[in-house]
């Protein structure tokens, strides 16, 4: 697909990694529709892609909404007539353990992580068939697919995002629409900011493997970018995270078996930390 001088719509374009997505096809003098919960937010990315050299839209969205959606979708094909990627990328996280976690947090994410790239996809793809093509990236995370323990309600989502986009992979290809979905595993990104947690230690090990994270926001949303270019349907920009996966789809039973030995060991949240700690998460 070619990523030049075309109109692009990011969710959580606010900050993280949406403000990269932003600046890295502002750069490409694309034209960016720039969406978050955030307008303000939304506007200081407005103000750096135009700093760049390329044009834009701010809007404030709730992606959890699906009248706040439709009314996106209708705005930028009112404006623009087309929108030839979608970057599903508003996300939020809570961690704990299942039975610990809020009913409310699983709620919380499932609307922002799930239902917010669904409605993407629900008012988008229509138009896209109608136009002739597209390409929608939705992110999801290497959580979903190696499915981490105490992260059961972000797992669940981004494990869902994964699935919803080997669906529509298949599904669109007669009409032309490419997807990929972004598997990372962790970089710096603004989750720690609205990140929910049930216990110190989960604090302590989210802001340790944040904070040593070798890739930056910017490096991920580039890789990104060139998966989408190539056409390629899975996109894990880190190498921990694709040599994980490899593991896990080799002996699935025998990796899972290591995760609960180690879980159950006292010391086991203790290599975790230092995992974080080494970059071996990252």
């Amino acid at each position: 697909m070619r990523l030049e001088n075309i109109n692009a719509v990011i969710t959580g374009a606010g900050s993280g990694l949406g403000r990269a997505f932003s600046l890295a096809l502002a750069s490409r003098s694309c034209r960016v529709g720039i969406a978050d919960l955030d307008l303000s937010r939304a506007m200081e990315t407005l103000s750096l892609v135009e700093a760049r050299g390329g044009q834009g839209l701010a809007l404030q969205v709730d992606v959890g909404d699906p009248e706040s959606v439709a009314a996106m979708a209708e705005r930028f094909y009112s404006e623009w007539g087309r929108v030839d990627l979608l970057v599903n990328n508003a996300g939020v996280v809570s961690v704990g353990h299942v039975g610990d976690i809020p009913l409310d947090d699983w709620r919380w994410q499932f609307d922002a992580n799930f239902w917010g790239v669904l409605h993407g996809c629900h008012f988008f793809i229509p138009r896209m068939k109608r136009q002739g093509g597209g390409h929608i990236l939705n992110v999801a995370s290497s959580a979903g697919l190696l499915n981490l323990l105490e992260m059961g309600p972000y797992n669940a989502t981004k494990a869902a995002v994964v699935s919803l986009s080997e669906t529509l992979r298949a599904e669109l290809a007669p009409s032309g629409i490419g997807v990929t979905v972004l598997c990372p595993m962790f970089f710096n990104t603004r989750l720690l900011e609205t990140m929910r947690y049930t216990d110190e230690f989960e604090w302590r090990f989210a802001h340790t493997a944040f904070e040593n994270a070798r890739m930056t926001a910017e490096e991920v949303a580039e890789k990104a970018l060139q998966a989408v270019k190539k056409g390629k349907l899975y996109c894990i920009p880190q190498l921990s995270g694709r040599i994980y996966w490899a593991i896990k789809r080799a002996a699935p039973g025998l990796f899972y078996d290591v995760l609960a030995w180690g879980n159950r060991r006292p010391w086991g949240r203790t290599l975790l930390l230092k995992m974080a700690e080494w970059g071996l998460l990252q």
